[in-house]
């Protein structure tokens, strides 16, 4: 999953361990989330299923409506919100088709590859240097997803291209979020990402739709519910540790994944996928923390001239 572009300061008697416990929370939320989909399974069309997972989670922005009043948003911001929510947008009904298609340790191993697709599109349209060390990274997670993919050596489902695709589009959508950062409130940022995405959702979800049952309601209220906790708990392992701290026990969302995959769904457990995974998010942990290198030493030069 992409990270946020800095985090705030550790809160008071934060930690390494309390970041890791937060994020091992993170993980098991946020693999509840894509079981719940998957149990689900695909009588509602993707679209549906997405939309209404996003309209439910509308609940959680009264809390933030002061906030969103507040704001100022000239035509350059809101331009730049209904782009981010369009790719968003995007990435979300085809996450919500993979998931009906493909096993869920290949959409998490998958799922790993928006940070480097973020790292590439920063080098590419905001002049981030890309660095000898970060280009062998990313090409060592793109080897990875071709472990994943083994393109040639099995049949590729088109839940797998629409993988790739969600990498794209969520990665577009987190640049977009680094653009906005600096100018926002960043609860007016979360809650407009809400606010787009579930209006991008509607007409897609409107070409194809099936009434749902009270049960499948349900079901997508707490896929909302699971998905807003996640967040949450992923700042408050932000604010308790470095991003370089707490990236590499995301690792524990794949094990979990197929695990889970395997108990419940009757899924084989691919050693290739385990692998191409392993591979994908060592790169992602050593693209953050060069990245926390950096900006550190960036840090202590600014220091050194004041």
């Amino acid at each position: 999953m992409a990270q946020p572009r800095s985090a705030p300061p550790p809160a008071e008697g934060a930690g390494p361990v309390v970041g890791v416990l937060w994020m091992v929370i993170t993980g098991i939320l946020f693999v509840g989330v894509t079981a719940v989909v998957k149990h689900l399974g695909g009588r509602i069309p993707a679209a549906e299923a997405a939309f209404l997972r996003y309209a439910l989670g509308l609940l959680f922005l009264l809390p933030m409506l002061p906030a969103l009043r507040a704001a100022r948003l000239d035509r350059r911001a809101i331009g730049l919100f209904s782009l981010r929510g369009a790719a968003h947008t995007l990435g979300v009904v085809l996450w919500f088709f993979a998931m009906t298609r493909i096993p869920i340790a290949e959409v998490t191993a998958m799922n790993y590859l928006s940070p480097v697709y973020v790292t590439l599109g920063a080098a590419l349209f905001l002049g981030e240097r890309l660095a000898a060390r970060r280009i062998i990274a990313v090409v060592c997670a793109l080897i990875g997803a071709l472990i994943v993919l083994r393109p040639g050596v099995r049949a590729l489902d088109p839940g797998h291209i629409a993988m790739l695709g969600t990498a794209v589009f969520f990665a577009m959508s987190y640049l977009v979020a680094k653009v906005m950062a600096d100018r926002q409130n960043p609860t007016v940022v979360v809650a407009m990402l809400s606010i787009t995405v579930t209006i991008g959702l509607a007409p897609l979800a409107a070409l194809n739709w099936v009434t749902p049952t009270l049960i499948e309601l349900a079901w997508l209220m707490l896929v909302a519910v699971l998905a807003t906790c996640a967040h949450l708990t992923m700042t408050l392992a932000f604010r308790a540790a470095p991003v370089t701290v707490t990236q590499p026990v995301t690792f524990l969302q794949l094990v979990w994944a197929s695990a889970l995959g395997w108990a419940v769904f009757d899924e084989g457990l691919d050693g290739w996928v385990i692998l191409g995974g392993v591979i994908i998010l060592g790169s992602v942990s050593f693209i953050t923390w060069r990245e926390a290198m950096m900006k550190r030493r960036a840090t202590r030069l600014a220091a050194d001239h004041h």
